[in-house]
């Protein structure tokens, strides 16, 4: 086996492995920046509640729509992330609940909702696809979809990046000189919500987060600015979605699953290797001496 037929002929061969292969270059290029922010906002568990929190809403979307309809459930998962992160917000002003527990409590509420949902109405294979997703079920319309989810998140990110940055390292200084610190953090939830729409058609609401909050963290191991941090996440992210598939096809592994355990193994090399991982750090390199 040479190397075109291991690494460029199956997508040459086969339509759906080339949309599933543009679906993940696209996922990995709004959900990394993306993952960066939540992780420097401390917000990476309240990424994975929120990925939960879609699931009532794409349910009732399935059930509207009498079948795996990405649109109806794009939509629906749209409606409920927004409202459990208003809601979840509210209660954290209003109560004595920090915005993490208030987030988990929802998720929690959202989870066993949806999958009850699901199972009333539909099969154990409908649940599964909406559990863990169908990459390589994407249609023309759902990449569309996608696409135009990573261009309105790029160009957002790009639109509030200043105000965004000052937030996540003094919210203070923000509130301070009136910059409106609440507008950009909704607005920032509300493209967090999209690109796990966005995901939860490809990956499933169980992994949604998987290629926001993995390539953050391989971002901070190997990255120390900004703009490389998001550079590196969006790069790992794409090449997960590229080996995974790679891996999957040759395999004859589940697809969703094994784009975010390739993230994972990049993940748990990069703990090892990185200019922040345990070998530089516990096997420094000797200094040059004059």
């Amino acid at each position: 086996m040479t190397a075109y037929d291991i690494f460029l002929a199956p997508f040459a061969d086969y339509g759906f492995m080339r949309r599933a292969l543009i679906a993940c270059f696209c996922l990995g290029l709004g959900s990394g920046p993306i993952g960066v922010f939540l992780m420097l906002r401390r917000m990476s568990l309240v990424g994975d509640a929120m990925s939960h929190a879609i699931l009532p809403g794409a349910a009732i979307g399935y059930l509207i729509a009498g079948s795996l309809s990405l649109t109806a459930m794009g939509i629906g998962g749209l409606v409920a992330g927004l409202a459990v992160a208003l809601l979840s917000g509210i209660v954290s002003r209003t109560t004595a609940l920090q915005e993490d527990a208030s987030f988990a409590s929802f998720y929690l509420a959202s989870l066993a909702l949806g999958v009850l949902i699901v199972s009333l109405r539909g099969s154990n294979i409908d649940l599964l696809h909406v559990l863990f997703g169908t990459i390589l079920a994407i249609d023309a319309a759902a990449l569309h979809q996608i696409g135009v989810i990573t261009t309105v998140t790029l160009a957002t990110l790009a639109f509030i990046y200043r105000p965004l940055v000052v937030e996540c390292f003094d919210p203070g200084f923000l509130r301070a000189v009136g910059g409106r610190g609440p507008v950009y953090h909704f607005i920032f939830l509300v493209l967090v919500v999209l690109n796990l729409v966005a995901s939860f058609q490809a990956l499933g609401t169980l992994m949604a987060v998987g290629l926001m909050m993995l390539p953050a963290a391989i971002a901070q191991l190997w990255s120390r600015s900004l703009p490389s941090m998001i550079a590196v996440a969006a790069l790992s992210a794409s090449a997960s979605g590229y080996f995974g598939l790679i891996a999957s096809y040759h395999l004859e592994l589940a697809s969703g699953p094994t784009i975010i355990a390739t993230g994972a193994l990049f993940y748990g090399l990069s703990i090892f290797l990185a200019p922040s991982g345990v070998v530089r750090r516990y096997f420094p390199r000797p200094h040059l001496k004059g």
